[in-house]
């Protein structure tokens, strides 16, 4: 029988022994309740009024199960209206089809080659010195936090209509992702390469190109894969601002109320989307499943060498005089790698990316005239912009401001609720059935290839325009992205802890809720911020299709030439954009 001393926290022991005594008798003091430390209160505190504004966002927007109830009668209407769908023909969508591909194309080898540079400067270990790392990282945040539809109206009124307006806009949007993405590879390098050509007296560029680079091939390649598959969805929404492709031809359609030939681009749009989406799923799988497997950073060169050993004949292996088993020195070993399968495949990859890139500078048909005339009036272009004004309706715009905050909120709620079942069931140590999981991955890939404009133009024809319409296109977006993250963050949770809590009798629930869950919450936590961030960013591209927030008025005072206004709202964008990406950023260095 055991005493507890409640105002002591004191255990005393009743019986033969001593029970809960000590060795001499006295009482068992159990060890105080550890204190939450004060940083992960205050996120607490964060979290829970970021909630509580994302519900007041939902009922103050008016979004709710009567409305959409109410849409569901406007939706069969619309879909009798546009049924069937006005399909162009086949040899006008190659022609729109290709234009697009070739903004893409460029866009992402554009990003490609300004980040690598801008990456070297922000890594820790490859920088100047840290004033050199302090300016590139404030070059990719502000890249991030600017929108591409503003730098496409930007550049459109310096270099005219057309391709070069989409792929600069694309492009230097693009480096605050693929920046911060190969800074952060960089900094994961393994030293070891590098230490031993710097050992040998190599110069800095030689560790560059010898130890640094060649080892980021796969996560080069597949973050520009990625990147590509964001600017084709983002390349749609250009086109409501003059951007050549499908997004104009589809913006046109729209703006003349031809929905059925509008909604036929946009199943165009949708094909093409979720086919690149696969290819270049399966191409990053194959990349970093095949760079996840080296297990220490020399096992390139033990493999190449083992290669070279197998290979008929040999081959030299260096400089100095070193040969290869089976080449005799000055018998005509070879000094270069067979032409084995993996050298043939690697070098025709090579060269269908050099097809690939050429076609698309082709049919981008950048001129080297429009470039020259766009520099030149780049200056007296800027200036109209200046100095900022608001055009007598700055109340107007700053509660539209709260507005588009009010959408992306929203809209993450709404996703990140939609999204916990889906994800749940599509992890594979989690589902019922393996053929459960499997169904609900491939809803996410479906889910996935949607872009947000297209589903925004859905709902704003058939609710009419709104915010309404924005916050639902991004919760839709907003479920694919999270349920994918909830899935694989719990495939990835430790099966021991999960093992401990079952042998304590714990049933499945418990399992899930003490061990699964818990593992997971972190990071399903941290890219809920994430997304929190791609959403308000997202809800100033949706205003021009008539979504509501600030990008409805940046849109309608550039279409009558107030460039002063739109200066105002590109200012107050990226203040807030970049105050949310700051608290993002806080709360994933505090759960991780």
């Amino acid at each position: 029988m055991t005493a507890v001393d409640t105002r002591s926290g004191v255990a005393g022991g009743v019986g033969t022994g001593g029970g809960g005594s000590g060795s001499g008798g006295e009482p068992v003091r159990f060890p105080p309740r550890p204190r939450t430390p004060l940083g992960h209160v205050i996120m607490n505190v964060v979290l829970l009024g970021l909630l509580g504004a994302a519900i007041w966002s939902i009922i103050d927007l008016k979004i709710n199960l009567a409305t959409m109830i109410d849409g569901i009668d406007y939706a069969i209407a619309f879909l009798r209206r546009v049924v069937p769908l006005d399909f162009p023909p086949v040899q006008e969508i190659l022609v729109m089809v290709g234009q697009t591909l070739a903004i893409v194309v460029c866009a992402t080898v554009l990003s490609v080659l300004l980040s690598v540079p801008v990456a070297l400067l922000a890594a820790r270990n490859t920088t100047i010195n840290s004033v050199t790392r302090g300016g590139a990282r404030v070059i990719i945040v502000v890249a991030r936090a600017l929108p591409e539809l503003i730098l496409a109206m930007f550049f459109l009124r310096i270099f005219g209509l057309g391709a070069l307006a989409g792929i600069l806009a694309l492009g230097l949007h693009s480096v605050g992702m693929v920046g911060k993405l190969y800074a952060d590879a960089i900094e994961e390098l393994e030293p070891g390469p590098r230490e031993a050509l710097r050992a040998t007296g190599a110069t800095g560029l030689q560790q560059l190109t010898g130890a640094i680079l060649p080892r980021l091939g796969p996560a080069l390649v597949a973050t520009a894969l990625h990147r590509f598959d964001i600017n084709l969805r983002g390349s749609v929404i250009l086109g409501f601002v003059g951007v050549g492709g499908i997004g104009l031809e589809l913006a046109g359609a729209l703006n003349t109320m031809n929905y059925r030939r509008g909604l036929a681009l946009a199943m165009i749009l949708l094909v093409i989307c979720l086919v690149t989406e696969l290819l270049s799923g399966l191409i990053r799988t194959a990349l970093l499943g095949r760079a996840s497997v080296r297990r220490s950073p020399l096992a390139w060169v033990r493999r190449l060498r083992d290669r070279a050993d197998r290979a008929s004949g040999g081959w030299v292996r260096g400089s100095a005089g070193s040969v290869a088993p089976g080449a005799a020195a000055g018998s005509g070993g070879r000094i270069s790698p067979p032409w084995n399968a993996e050298r043939v495949g690697r070098t025709l990859s090579y060269l269908l990316t050099a097809i690939v890139i050429g076609a698309s500078l082709a049919g981008a048909q950048i001129t080297p005239e429009q470039l020259a005339g766009g520099l030149q009036q780049a200056l007296h272009v800027s200036s109209l912009y200046l100095p900022p004004g608001l055009g007598g309706i700055g109340d107007k715009l700053f509660a539209a401001m709260v507005e588009t905050v009010q959408m992306g909120l929203a809209g993450t709620l709404i996703g990140l609720v939609t999204a916990i079942p889906i994800g749940v069931l599509a992890a594979r140590n989690v589902a019922p059935r393996p053929g459960i999981a499997t169904f609900c991955r491939v809803i996410i890939v479906g889910v996935r290839a949607f872009p947000d404009l297209i589903i925004a133009i859905c709902i704003v024809v058939i609710t009419g325009l709104g915010p309404v319409a924005g916050a639902l296109a991004l919760s839709f977006g907003a479920v694919g992205f999270l349920s994918k993250i909830i899935a694989d963050s719990i495939e990835e949770t430790d099966v021991a802890v999960q093992e401990a809590v079952r042998s304590t009798g714990g049933g499945g629930l418990q399992v899930f809720g003490a061990a699964t869950l818990r593992q997971a919450a972190p990071s399903v936590v941290a890219h809920v911020m994430h997304q929190l961030d791609v959403n308000v960013r997202g809800a100033t591209n949706l205003g021009v299709v008539g979504a509501g927030g600030i990008g409805y008025y940046m849109t309608n005072a550039n279409r009558v030439l107030n460039y002063q206004v739109v200066t105002s709202c590109m200012i107050m964008i990226l203040v807030v954009i970049l105050a949310i990406e700051a608290l993002a950023i806080w709360v994933r260095r505090r759960v991780s």
